[in-house]
């Protein structure tokens, strides 16, 4: 029998969402009776790049994702000062383990971190989520997916505009897998428990009559002038539709230090809350009117649920939302007339985009175990 050894990377809330039906098909191959072909050895690293313990811990016990094999407890800092944390201790796992495969997912710094240092160490790289582009490089992520998948050997991407992506900049053809997009392999696993726990109910919300907001991206909640708009845009729609905000610590902080909390009377029907966990997050967007967003996540699921999606922010890296599924760009400016036209019913239907099934894992596993 042949040994696969893999090492698994995840370091943020949305990688761990990315790597759980992964895990989830590698028992399933492992499993497999007659399987006397291949036997995949699989480690889990944890960098601990997001730092909350309680939240993290929270998605792992959620998607059923076992305990890492390590975790590099990184914790925060500047973004080279965290890279430069991960790749130190990270390279000793590499050299330890010694892995066929290092597996990394999406586009935050660990993503690029272990990439450089397995490349280094001439260990052979899968990128899932490979090819995706905003082309807007103050984009801390679009750093990491250029060097990511300039150094990758397999890029195993979600959507046909991935691959043109990534053949413009000289990526040979044969690197190049389209499997699909695997945040849909978790969300069609986990939709069931979501739509059972009815998190709605929890606001005294019905049906499609409230609007679910997630925002956190610097852009957006770090300058007091665009949080200002923001907050004065969600108090005037929450007079026609009860809002659900969840708020990102960084979102939280800053209305505090800028005074932009709305009154007591104005959060009965803006109902500011703690951060939510993944199976209430779809919970809330599967049943809502629309989302108002800056999460590239959000905007996979809600073309997937077929969900209006507004996305507060001036470009995409996942265009495929818009050109095929329910979600529009939109900017403060907008916000206003987006918002009416939804409420209007004058929002496109949108599509599921190919290969969006639930089978991206599996589709994963095979083109691995294949090399």
């Amino acid at each position: 029998m042949n040994n696969l050894k893999l090492i698994l990377v995840v370091g943020a809330r949305p990688n761990f969402m990315k790597i759980a039906p992964l895990l989830h098909e590698i028992r399933k191959q492992n499993s497999i009776d007659g399987n006397n072909k291949i036997n995949i050895e699989h480690l889990l690293v944890h960098t601990g790049q997001h730092y909350d313990l309680k939240m993290s811990e929270a998605f792992f016990t959620e998607l059923e994702i076992p305990s890492p094999d390590f975790n590099l407890e990184v914790g925060s800092g500047s973004h080279a000062v965290q890279t430069a944390e991960i790749m130190t201790r990270f390279e000793k796992v590499c050299l330890q383990e010694k892995p066929d495969w290092v597996i990394v997912v999406g586009d935050v710094n660990s993503t690029m971190a272990c990439t450089l240092v397995s490349s280094k160490l001439g260990i052979k790289v899968a990128h899932i989520e490979a090819g995706l582009r905003s082309f807007d490089r103050s984009m801390p992520e679009e750093i990491n997916r250029l060097v990511t998948d300039a150094l990758a050997d397999l890029l195993l991407t979600p959507s046909e505009d991935a691959d043109r992506n990534l053949l413009r900049e000289g990526v040979l053809p044969e690197k190049i897998k389209c499997v699909g997009n695997i945040m849909i392999d978790t969300l069609i696993i986990n939709l069931k428990k979501a739509r059972d726990l009815k998190p709605y109910t929890q606001y005294g919300l019905e049906k499609n009559k409230y609007v679910f907001v997630t925002l956190h991206r610097p852009s957006n909640v770090d300058n007091k002038e665009s949080l200002s708009l923001i907050m004065q845009n969600l108090v005037e729609l929450s007079k026609k539709l009860p809002v659900v905000f969840p708020l990102h610590p960084r979102t939280e902080k800053n209305l505090k230090q800028y005074g932009l909390l709305p009154s007591p009377d104005q959060q009965t029907k803006l109902k500011l809350c703690k951060p939510v966990g993944y199976f209430e997050s779809i919970g809330l967007a599967e049943k809502s009117k629309f989302v108002l967003t800056d999460s590239g996540g959000l905007q996979e699921e809600t073309t997937f649920l077929r969900v209006p999606c507004l996305t507060l922010r001036p470009n995409t890296e996942r265009p495929v939302t818009v050109t095929v599924g329910t979600n529009r760009l939109t900017c403060l400016e907008n916000i206003k007339d987006d918002i009416n036209r939804i409420l209007e019913g004058k929002h496109p239907a949108g599509a599921i985009p190919e290969l969006w099934d639930g089978r991206t894992s599996k589709r994963i596993m095979e083109i691995l175990i294949a090399h």
